[in-house]
């Protein structure tokens, strides 16, 4: 019989390393790679390393390339061919070249040389790509650029899965297996883009149809590990697979949907895969042959680093995109894992080497997420140039903006952005805008719009945009952590200008306007106000009270649509969105509450709002502290869950 005590203890450890890495705002997957190591052979063993747990694992990134997938269309793949098949091939062939020449120098062997350089050149797609869409990098330049390198490695991995046998079984058809690979990569990818992008939409059609959330759930599982499963029957990798499949449907208009459904599946099993990394590392490795790992960190490390650099520059990418995406690149991947476990079974790499290089890639992916976190701060040090090249683009973006004066400064071009400018526009108001979509700026800036390239997270881009002059800032984009970056640099440079702030509902208008928010426009409660105003008008209201009304209620902040009542079909989707404040009826029928004025519940003691109170099919609002609780009212209560639990027990039982 198994026991349950195993897994417990490791979700114990998990939740408790992650909310310290989430408290000290270092990445959770720190945490997950700590909680391996600790839970896995090398201490606790708590956790049996097999091929259960490893394919658990790499279904963790079978996800997490779906969700980079869904990030990209074809057209987009097909104008990033240069980074994949120019860079990400350049940086593959050196890395491999210069570590097989080292290691092979050393140890007397070609082949081990061509093994752990082939293992070292990987990066790693899960890490980088998490923390580079958490961060909102994956579309900069230095992102796009690491994610072109990264497509290359997924694919450079089965040639290498086929090379390696062939080199040690000696095959005399060396070349026309990897001839036959090549082939059937484009086969396989050429079948999938022609014939998928004929069947998926209509398909989702289908499904979508139903109008069942289930179904539709089961449908994108479906076609996720379906592709994937079909390319690696043809011997290609799983998370090649779930990228085509993600790709694919990214054009579609369920790509959103898709997105929101597959989060906790790839976020829960993302996790386990790097808690099945972090059981790799074995302590006496690090201990016995810390010279060998320390060797092979540094051929890792700075060497790849330099590589990506130089590759960056050779190709015509800015110094400072180039550093950056070395940075991001620098560390081991996944991939090499397999590499190294393939390498010692065909006994081309001795198993104290292994060990050694399984401990240096970990060592390696440890540090990466400072490396990225970090990755400007440190760039700037080792760049000189790019100060200059900064300097030159502030100054390009001052000039453009040198002739606005009590403008209107919008943060986020896209269709908020834009229907704001052009109702500006029409009354005559000054703009300038900055967005971080090189593609819309350039068509925007063509069709003559006051827009640039610029964060607008950084204090000196908006000055160069005329902070100092603008009448107003407008966030458009619903973004809570890129907002509270920009009302972080505005409030430095000037604490008096009105800042607007877009967010999608009212989860996060307390902590924006503590940030300095002047006003939260809310997207769920503007829906909801035009759509009653629209209601009151077809019942009869006069215009002009429906007008009052409204004008009212944004007064108050939306106070009158503070909170809801949940249904079954309202799923919590975060921690952040279960703290949304709601609405709960709570009906008095006997105990402490009967008889007591309103006042000596001390219900805003708890934080806890009495909207309305229910009394013979009567709702009254006109209620003071002083009004008596009778048997059988019913008190409507706005709050968090917490605080509406404990406000229930005091009015039942005088808790």
């Amino acid at each position: 019989m198994h026991s349950m005590a195993p897994i417990v203890l490791v979700l114990l450890a998990a939740v408790l390393v992650v909310t310290l890495c989430r408290s000290l705002r270092v990445p959770a997957m720190l945490g997950y790679l700590v909680v391996g190591f600790l839970a896995g052979p090398g201490v606790a063993r708590l956790i049996p390393q097999g091929e259960e747990t490893a394919f658990l694992g790499e279904i963790g990134i079978v996800f997490m390339m779906f969700s980079i997938g869904l990030e990209f269309s074809l057209p987009k793949l097909k104008a990033m061919r240069q980074l994949v098949f120019g860079v990400g091939l350049a940086q593959v062939a050196a890395t491999m070249l210069l570590v097989a020449l080292a290691i092979g120098w050393l140890s007397g062997s070609p082949l081990t040389g061509l093994a752990i350089g082939g293992a070292l050149a990987m990066s790693s797609t899960a890490i980088v790509s998490k923390l580079l869409t958490e961060r909102l990098e994956l579309n900069q330049p230095h992102g796009q650029l690491a994610i072109g390198v990264l497509l290359f490695q997924d694919i450079a991995v089965v040639p290498l899965l086929i090379l390696l046998p062939a080199f040690a079984g000696g095959s005399d058809t060396l070349w026309l297996d990897l001839a036959k690979a090549g082939g059937k990569i484009v086969v396989v990818l050429a079948l999938l883009l022609f014939f998928g992008q004929r069947l998926v939409r209509p398909w989702f059609h289908l499904v979508a149809r139903q109008r069942s959330g289930e179904l539709f759930m089961i449908n994108v599982l479906l076609v996720t590990l379906g592709v994937a499963w079909l390319t690696e029957l043809s011997g290609l990798s799983l998370a090649l697979g779930a990228f085509v499949a993600g790709m694919l449907i990214s054009e579609t208009e369920y790509r959103y949907q898709v997105e929101e459904d597959i989060k906790p599946f790839r976020d829960i099993l993302l996790g386990f895969f790097f808690i099945t990394v972090g059981m790799r590392l074995e302590l006496s490795v690090l201990f016995e042959h810390c010279g060998v790992v320390l060797l092979l960190l540094a051929l890792l490390l700075p060497l790849k680093l330099g590589v990506v650099f130089g590759l960056g520059r050779l190709f015509g990418h800015r110094a400072n995109d180039a550093m950056r995406s070395a940075l991001a690149l620098a560390q081991g991947g996944e991939f090499g894992f397999v590499l190294l476990a393939l390498s010692m079974n065909l006994k081309l790499v001795p198993a104290v080497m292994a060990q050694a290089a399984i401990a240096a890639i970990l060592i390696s992916m440890l540090i990466a997420p400072f490396l990225i976190l970090y990755g400007e701060r440190i760039t700037r040090r080792l760049i000189k140039q790019d100060w200059m090249l900064q300097s030159l683009d502030l100054h390009q973006m001052l000039v453009a903006s040198m002739s606005k004066n009590e403008h209107v400064l919008i943060c986020g071009y896209g269709r908020s952005g834009q229907a704001l400018a052009r109702l500006l526009e029409t009354e005559n108001i000054n703009m300038f805008a900055l967005d971080m979509d090189p593609e819309r700026v350039r068509e925007a800036g063509e069709a003559g719009d006051q827009v640039v390239f610029g964060d607008a997270g950084k204090k000196e881009v908006l000055i160069a945009a005329g902070l100092m002059r603008a009448k107003v800032v407008v966030v458009t984009f619903a973004d809570t952590h890129a907002a509270l970056r920009i009302l972080h640099a505005v409030r430095e440079a000037r604490p008096e200008l009105p800042v607007i702030v877009r967010t999608v509902d009212d989860s996060e208008m307390d902590v924006l306007r503590r940030a300095g928010a002047d006003e939260v426009v809310a997207e769920v409660m503007e829906g909801s106000l035009m759509l009653a105003s629209q209601a009151l008008l077809e019942a009869g209201v006069p215009p002009s009270r429906v007008l009052r009304r409204i004008r009212a209620v944004r007064e108050e902040r939306y106070d009158l649509f503070r909170g809801f009542f949940r249904g079954s079909s309202d799923e919590v989707e975060s921690l952040e969105e279960a703290m949304v404040p709601r609405l709960l009826s709570v009906q008095v029928c006997g105990g402490f509450a009967v008889g007591q004025p309103l006042g000596a519940l001390r219900l805003e003691d708890l934080g806890v709002e009495v909207k309305a109170i229910r009394r013979q099919r009567a709702r009254r609002t006109d209620f003071d502290a002083s009004f008596e609780i009778q048997a059988d009212d019913i008190l409507v209560l706005l709050g968090t869950p917490e605080q509406l639990a404990q406000a229930e027990s005091r009015i039942l039982q005088g808790e």
